[in-house]
């Protein structure tokens, strides 16, 4: 991890196309301003977390949904 020091209203730039700048600093409180192409996704880390949290959620298989099928590969008819 890279460290850097900064005061208020000094930036950082992250190759050529983002731009960190420090707004304010309160105490524990830190104001970041970023600019970035609208292409670029920026998160708070736990927003970012929960909805890696919910797509994994979306797309695992249910043990039920995974039960059904192994049955249908089988050949399987639950009315038999």
């Amino acid at each position: 991890m890279l460290v850097l020091s900064r005061k208020k209203g000094e930036s950082i730039v992250i190759q050529d196309q983002i731009e960190l700048t420090i707004l304010s600093v309160d105490g524990d409180t830190v104001k970041v301003g970023i600019s970035a192409p609208k292409h670029v996704d920026i998160f708070r880390k736990e927003v970012y977390l929960s909805i890696q949290e919910a797509n994994r959620e979306s797309v695992a298989p249910q043990q039920s949904d995974l039960n059904a099928l192994i049955h249908r590969l089988r050949g399987e008819n639950k009315s038999e």
